[in-house]
């Protein structure tokens, strides 16, 4: 079942529960924004609290530690990694460290693996916590734009329950199904975006080298039936050699190597993965590439 969702209205309910945020970086504080910005009743925890203090401008609170999250009837978890998803929901001092009341339900939005989720899934149904698995497509920019989009899987019941708070982050939201599914639609979705880009500068360098200028190959490419939102996109980057990061190269091996993983489990050979993960970060030799 699949359900897409676009030009939210917000219920006069949203306001009725009690939101948690864990993790401030580069994606979850323009998420934690827009939810505070969205009406949403939000208390915020980041590691290093001076990056979430700027939240309070919107209306967001400040919490001094995971466990006082846990007062909340929902927490949103954006941070990189599985090791520190199971630091902050199952640490030592964790979300779940306490010994008071616990949220209803943890909606996880970071790119983990399928093995990861179901062990948090499995560290939360222990005490009665439900988890929605939520990771998204976008970065940054694409939050600002109000263009995120979220893939969720996970008891539909609590998709529901989620939805108007994920539709004040996001215009778009697909419920996939039960269990961890959601996580092998993201590991697809960045091990596509990590062959997309690395073959689109490939082919940029290729037609340069050949005498084609960047914004005239592109500009082609992108009135081709090859054209796409993605092309067009990153066509700015490219010709004027903008390498400022979105996404970094350390994140995307990460999940190129979860792609590698799921294609082992599954007995699908992946290729381009291999091809695309990078090996090391782009150098200043790299780039020079382009010149």
């Amino acid at each position: 079942m699949n359900t897409i969702v676009e030009e939210p209205e917000l219920a006069n309910t949203n306001k009725k529960l009690k939101l948690g945020w864990i993790g401030t970086g580069r994606m979850g504080y323009e998420m934690a924004a827009r939810l505070a910005q969205g009406g949403g009743d939000v208390t915020v925890w980041n590691r290093t609290r001076a990056k979430a203090e700027p939240l309070t401008r919107h209306g967001a609170k400040i919490a001094t530690s995971l466990p006082d999250l846990a007062a909340c009837d929902i927490v949103f978890c954006m941070v990189s990694t599985w090791d520190d998803v199971r630091q902050v929901v199952a640490g030592p001092n964790g979300l779940l460290s306490g010994k008071g009341k616990l949220p209803r339900m943890v909606v996880e939005c970071s790119s983990i693996s399928l093995e990861g989720s179901a062990e948090l899934r499995a560290l939360l149904n222990e005490r009665g916590v439900e988890l929605l698995a939520a990771p998204v497509s976008g970065n940054a920019k694409v939050i600002k734009a109000g263009k995120l989009s979220f893939v969720c899987s996970g008891p539909k019941a609590a998709y529901d329950a989620a939805l108007p708070y994920l539709r004040m982050i996001a215009p778009a939201a697909s419920y996939v199904g039960e269990g961890e599914l959601a996580r092998i639609v993201k590991i697809c979705h960045n091990v596509f975006l990590g062959v997309i880009t690395q073959s689109l500068a490939e082919i940029t360098v290729l037609a340069q080298k050949a005498g084609v200028p960047r914004h005239a190959f592109l500009d082609f490419l992108n009135q081709s039936v090859m054209g796409s939102v993605f092309t067009r996109y990153k066509t700015p980057a490219l010709v004027n050699l903008d390498f400022k990061v979105t996404f970094t190269p350390y994140l995307l091996r990460k999940d190129l190597d979860l792609g590698l993983d799921a294609g082992r489990r599954y007995g699908v050979i992946l290729p381009s993965c291999w091809c695309s993960r990078p090996r090391h970060r782009v150098s200043s030799s790299s780039r020079k590439m382009f010149r």
